[in-house]
């Protein structure tokens, strides 16, 4: 039988074999040598991205991307924390990123209190990095969840209140990236945190300083509109501080003036005004009631004159004008002129009691 035929060491067939073999072993190892990476897309997902040879940090680094993106926290946790151990006190350019990506890790593992250390390591040593920003957004999330109820964890359990946290978050982001949108959503939302909270004084403030800072944000009505209601809701009653009515009042009829429609929509109209008024007056009653009641007639007197004057059209300024006849006090013409000598009073009726509306004509 015929020799087979052959062109080198080995047969045809085995030859064809071998090449395929190198082949496959050479792609193999070229895709070892070509780490795995992991990136987040504009939808906020994790898409798997091939990057160039990395040396060995850049490695640690792809690797606990791979992990976090695997949904394996706790293995990335463990891969940065020997390397961060270990690097921490070296100038590796890659330390940022190490500390943004163990606070995700945690943050991920359900431990956000902890991911905060991380986060402010970056904001703190690395503030001129890509990674800055970064923790700063992550910082801005954790501080909603924390003041909309969200509890940290205490021996396993989520019992302790972190909405101090939370609030102080929210300030540290506006002062870190002033002007930015992430500024921009803390800035409303500590803002809320204190109005829901009702600590009105500081929510009227936080609003305020939102609409200068922020103008034209899409938020700038609603925080308007929610300064007013924090003024109003300031007041407590006659026998408390009523300049909140006043402020309320000026917010208002500027608003009005800038956006009549929603104005109109919230409920910012001439009846709240009249209502605003009406408690305003009754204030000055009961101011004036007191200073009878301490002997203080000439107090007395001129705060009822002053109710007269600048709420007429009030039931606290009807009761106020009685309490002027029955004490023979003649009415102040104009709450800008009270200094102006009171007019001559009316002569006494029959039995020594003032004339029943003797002057009411003359100071309306």
């Amino acid at each position: 039988m015929a020799a087979r035929r052959t062109r080198g060491p080995y047969p045809l067939g085995m030859r064809f074999w071998a090449v395929w073999v190198a082949w496959g072993l050479a792609a193999v190892a070229g895709a070892r040598a070509q780490e795995t990476e992991y990136r987040l897309d504009a939808s906020g997902e994790w898409k798997r991205a091939e990057a160039a040879p990395r040396n060995a940090d850049e490695a640690v680094i792809a690797k606990a991307r791979e992990q976090l993106a695997n949904d394996q926290p706790g293995k990335a946790r463990r891969t940065l924390r020997d390397w961060i151990e270990a690097n921490r006190k070296s100038e590796s350019p890659l330390l940022p990123q190490a500390y943004v990506l163990r606070g995700d890790a945690r943050t991920a593992d359900r431990d956000e209190y902890e991911a905060l250390y991380d986060y402010e390591t970056v904001c703190i040593e690395y503030p001129g990095t890509e990674e800055f920003v970064k923790a700063v957004e992550r910082e801005l999330e954790i501080a909603i969840r924390y003041v909309n109820g969200y509890r940290r964890k205490f021996l396993g359990m989520r019992i302790n209140a972190a909405a101090d946290v939370g609030e102080e978050l929210l300030v540290r982001v506006q002062e870190r990236l002033p002007q930015s949108r992430v500024a921009e959503r803390a800035g409303i939302e500590l803002a809320d945190y204190y109005y829901r909270n009702r600590e009105l004084a500081l929510a009227s403030l936080a609003y305020d300083l939102f609409v200068q800072n922020f103008p034209r944000s899409r938020f700038a009505d609603r925080a308007r509109v929610q300064r007013i209601f924090a003024e109003i809701g300031r007041y407590k009653g006659p026998e408390y501080d009523g300049s909140g009515l006043a402020d309320a009042k000026v917010l208002i009829q500027d608003y009005a003036q800038v956006n009549p429609i929603n104005a109109q929509r919230e409920g910012l109209t001439d009846a709240l005004l009249s209502r605003l008024d009406e408690s305003s007056a009754e204030q000055l009653l009961v101011r004036a009631k007191w200073y009878l009641r301490r002997n203080d007639p000439v107090s007395a007197r001129a705060t009822l004159r002053r109710l007269v004057a600048a709420y007429p059209r009030t039931l606290a300024a009807e009761a106020g004008m009685e309490i002027l006849d029955k004490n023979e006090w003649t009415y102040a013409k104009a709450a800008t002129t009270p200094m102006a000598p009171p007019p001559t009073p009316a002569p006494p009726a029959p039995g020594g009691a003032a004339a029943p509306g003797a002057n009411r004509d003359g100071a309306r």
